[in-house]
């Protein structure tokens, strides 16, 4: 995945984004947060001023020439509900208090974004559609199966076929230091399975959990193309100068955006 330069950021690009659809990963710089959130901190509720925090948005969205009210996230909650945008709207920005961990949508010239620091922001595009989509995926969004509930609901709502999206993976905690323990193996065993794929016992009741094969396992179980799924392989928790990364930081620390804008009619 390529570094792209737009306006005052800089962005990780899909290899298969570009040619008017707008898709990627925001890293921690090009904004004007303050130590620990320097500098481009997209999220509310962090501790970071609500006034800089707006200014970045405003930042990212003026450099897709978006006005700021044209892009839309909503509350995370770690939850499996899925928000879908089917009809034009003046101002997505009262989406902030909707709950809900996925959007999907067709309509153009909004870009729909999820805030992230080490869990993992998915990105999907239909272009038969156009449609896309954005996934929150923590372990508990991947022990719900939300990816696959994510592309089901494009196929239902937008008739997307499963085998002709693209996908990302964006930049999250590794699978290297990423330890849990007996109640996220309960979760995967009881939810949507896969559990010995992607963890690594290190010691009794606990183990490594490998996010990013989480995500890749569970799309193309949801019938996306491998050969169509492009990744970050970066750590957030590794790469202090590029990421934010809530466990390294311990909490007080800013939040990156997956993010995709749908070109205008």
């Amino acid at each position: 995945m390529k570094t792209v330069r737009q306006g005052k950021i800089g962005y990780l690009q899909p290899a298969w984004a570009g040619d008017g659809i707008a898709a990627g990963f925001t890293t921690r710089n090009g904004g004007t947060s303050r130590p620990p959130f320097n500098s481009l901190n997209l999220g509310f509720h962090t501790g970071d001023q609500q006034a800089v925090v707006e200014a970045n948005r405003g930042t990212l969205a003026r450099a897709f020439d978006l006005p700021p009210h044209l892009l839309l996230t909503v509350q995370q909650v770690h939850g499996s509900e899925i928000l879908v945008i089917d009809q034009p709207n003046p101002d997505f920005s009262h989406y902030q208090r909707v709950e809900c961990d996925a959007i999907i949508l067709n309509q153009p010239g909004v870009m729909a974004g999820i805030l992230v620091a080490d869990c993992y922001p998915v990105v999907l595009y239909d272009p038969d559609g156009p449609a896309a989509g954005v996934v929150h995926v923590g372990w508990r969004g991947a022990a719900a199966g939300l990816i696959g509930r994510t592309v089901q609901a494009m196929r239902e709502m937008f008739g997307s076929r499963p085998e002709r999206l693209c996908a990302a993976i964006g930049p999250g905690v590794g699978g290297h230091g990423y330890e849990v323990d007996r109640p996220v193996r309960e979760a995967f065993r009881a939810g949507a399975g896969g559990w010995e794929q992607i963890a690594r016992e290190t010691s009794l009741g606990h183990w490594l959990l490998d996010l990013r094969l989480g995500c890749q396992l569970q799309l193309e179980a949801a019938g996306v193309s491998t050969a169509r799924i492009d990744t970050v392989t970066e750590c957030t928790c590794c790469h202090r100068e590029t990421f934010y990364s809530y466990r390294r930081d311990q909490g007080r620390t800013g939040r990156q955006m997956g993010f995709v804008l749908l070109p205008g009619k």
